[in-house]
């Protein structure tokens, strides 16, 4: 096995190593702290690289899982037990700076772990360090104008998407195993699918924001990122808050519902014929497929945006950051906060009272539909350039960030689960994501059938 096959091994693959005594945590973790430091500076991956706190991690990892079987010093923490991640950087760490992306918060060390973070050393994970993200998470490129832009790994002249950019760059350069990241529009599930890897929405408050830099209460989620559907199930079960409830059980067939409305109607030529080729993929693989009405779909952009416009400045303010450091946010950032402050509260009750028609009509027409999950596109173009600000489709000029948010925003408005997976590479050898959108509590059936796709069509897992 190669060093760089080593960084892409899987969770399951490391766990048998560990336990065999075959490979060693410290060994591993050194090897990844070796990768960030040579890869890092041309990808800008990560802002703050911790290798002291990941060694003594490793160091105890390695001496409850190298322990004697039968010995008290031997602790098997589970599937994370020694596996190096890393964390978005808008998630506060004990002892470690959190910038949350900001030039005024570069030198902000918390005094607390967030409550993911504490449920992941609870699980033996090992973190590596904080990665990029757009500003405060609010924006969908992760081109940081305070600590520069994050490159996508498949090709550097490209941003990786955002906010969670530097997850998922990390991830698909092989300079972690997984990473967790935000949600609010589609901050994980973007950078998958740009990156090439699985973005792991949860339902809301499915997983703890405690302690988690917000920047819309109503619609922040945090979840995983990770190469595989299996990997980033490992890491949901580490930081999902219920652990006892009951696991549904495995089914053999299902039903994917297709939407009419909205998802459909701006999409790119090579995302497209993608999404066609998934189709066949999921029909092959025995899935049915059925059209579903869904008419508010079309309402999700504008309630979504009003929504995360007024809550975002608001909590700004009350922290007393905005307008008092106006000069000190970048200018796409500091547009939106001012944006925010003139939603009037009408508008803002009205998005709200929306959303809530929304979730109802979201339910119903899954349950009359008798549907698993809808089957969606991620995003509708390909990574784009670095800078890009418009996108071209079928002769119509589009903003970029709106084009990357519109078909994400509709799973957190809901509040319910969505992840992307992998489908293929457009002619240019760009990776494109499909998504799956299901209803209250079906993470698990989402893992299920994502798995199911994921073994119908692999993906290569190192950027070609």
């Amino acid at each position: 096995m190669s060093k760089t096959d080593l960084a892409f091994l899987s969770i399951s693959e490391l766990s048998r190593l560990f336990r065999s005594r075959k490979l060693s945590p410290v060994e591993f973790t050194e090897h990844f702290l070796s990768r960030i430091e040579k890869l890092n500076p041309e990808l800008n991956a990560y802002l703050t690289v911790t290798p002291e706190l990941a060694l003594a991690q490793a160091k105890k990892a390695e001496a409850e899982l190298f322990a004697p079987r039968g010995g008290k010093s031997r602790r098997d923490r589970g599937p994370l037990h020694g596996i190096p991640i890393s964390l978005k950087d808008n998630i506060q760490t004990e002892g470690i700076r959190t910038t949350a992306g900001a030039k005024f918060l570069k030198e902000f060390v918390p005094e607390k772990d967030a409550r993911v973070v504490t449920q992941l050393k609870s699980a033996g994970a090992i973190i590596l360090g904080k990665t990029n993200l757009h500003e405060f998470a609010y924006g969908v490129t992760t081109n940081n104008p305070h600590y520069g832009p994050t490159r996508n790994p498949w090709d550097t002249a490209r941003i990786p998407g955002g906010s969670s950019g530097g997850s998922a760059a990390a991830i698909a350069a092989g300079l972690c195993v997984a990473s967790v990241g935000s949600d609010t529009g589609g901050s994980i599930r973007i950078p998958a699918s740009l990156c090439g890897i699985i973005g792991f929405k949860p339902g809301l408050h499915r997983v703890s924001v405690e302690g988690v830099v917000p920047l819309s209460t109503t619609l922040d989620c945090v979840g995983p990122l990770a190469r595989s559907v299996e990997d980033a199930a490992f890491v949901f079960g580490a930081i999902l808050e219920h652990h006892k409830e009951k696991t549904s059980r495995r089914k053999q067939k299902f039903t994917l519902g297709i939407p009419q409305e909205f998802f459909f109607d701006v999409l790119s030529t090579e995302m497209q014929e993608a999404f066609e080729s998934a189709l066949k993929a999921f029909r092959k693989a025995g899935c049915k497929t059925k059209e579903i009405s869904i008419p508010l779909l079309n309402n999700t952009e504008d309630s979504g945006n009003n929504i995360a416009w007024a809550e975002a400045t608001h909590y700004h303010q009350r922290r007393g950051w905005f307008p008092k450091h106006s000069a000190d946010y970048g200018e796409d950032v500091r547009a939106r906060l001012e944006i925010g402050a003139r939603v009037a509260a009408t508008t803002y009750l009205d998005a709200l009272a929306l959303r809530e028609k929304f979730i109802q009509q979201f339910h119903s027409a899954i349950a009359e539909a008798a549907v698993d999950a809808l089957f969606v596109p991620t995003t509708p173009i390909p990574a784009p350039l670095i800078g890009d600000e418009n996108t071209v489709i079928n002769g119509k000029d589009y903003a970029t960030r709106a084009l990357l948010l519109r078909l994400n925003r509709p799973a957190n408005l809901a509040g319910v689960p969505a992840i992307s997976v992998p489908c293929g590479l457009t002619p240019s050898g760009l990776p494109v994501g499909l998504q799956l959108i299901g209803p209250i509590a079906s993470e698990a059936v989402l893992v299920q059938i994502a798995g199911l796709f994921e073994q119908e069509r692999p993906f290569p897992v190192l950027p070609q």
